[in-house]
């Protein structure tokens, strides 16, 4: 229960755990967020990490005067960070196989397997760029494509355009924005309106197609 309690303490008040991280560990920063972001994407056991968020606050604290982080170099070590970790998974989903999706298991649900596969239907490989900007959803595509059909040719050309846009898409919102005085004073608010805006889509689009079924 206490790791838990942390864990939400850390994801409401990333820039205050950012700013105490800069301070006492300085460039090995760099490969904490490496890891954390590596180990959202690559790892299906580990969905709910704050990768959105992360990368937000990451763009507000470079921005910050005497920051010892440099935004440009947060890019590249994230970027890439984001590629390999989608690529491990791949290539974790190509060798377990099929036979996943047939029962639940200790570290995953079969459910979000099932959800991310008909994301697949609706999206194809374009769900690995779409998949990006959606948590949960994120860690899972790269797997449910390992255990598809995919061609690894053709999900590392998805993977490098959705780890470009999603790295540097939130690294430069929080850049430019971060540091707004609103933005600061409700830093919180701010991390669920973002988690809010991520999951949204989703909720639309099961409400959108729920509506279309026809009545019996």
């Amino acid at each position: 229960m206490s790791y838990l309690k942390e864990f939400l303490d850390f994801f409401l008040h990333l820039d205050v755990h950012l700013n105490d991280w800069a301070a006492e560990y300085g460039a090995l920063t760099y490969i904490i967020l490496f890891l954390i972001i590596f180990i959202e994407t690559g790892l299906i056991v580990m969905p709910f990490l704050p990768g959105d968020s992360l990368l937000f606050a990451c763009g507000a604290l470079a921005a910050t005067d005497g920051s010892p982080l440099n935004v440009f170099l947060l890019f590249i070590i994230m970027f890439v960070a984001a590629v390999l970790g989608d690529t491990v998974n791949y290539s974790i989903g190509n060798y377990v196989g099929p036979k996943v999706f047939k029962r639940d298991y200790r570290f995953f649900k079969r459910e979000y397997l099932l959800k991310t596969e008909a994301f697949y239907e609706k999206y194809g490989g374009k769900t690995i760029i779409i998949a990006r900007f959606i948590p949960i959803i994120r860690t899972f595509a790269p797997f449910v494509a390992g255990v598809g059909t995919m061609k690894y040719s053709r999900f590392i050309a998805y993977n490098v355009i959705g780890a470009f846009l999603w790295v540097a898409g939130f690294l430069i919102i929080g850049y430019l924005f971060g540091n707004l005085p609103a933005v600061k004073k409700n830093f919180t608010l701010v991390i669920f309106g973002i988690i809010f805006l991520s999951i949204l889509p989703p909720f639309i689009e099961y409400f959108r197609n729920r509506n279309l079924k026809p009545k019996v």
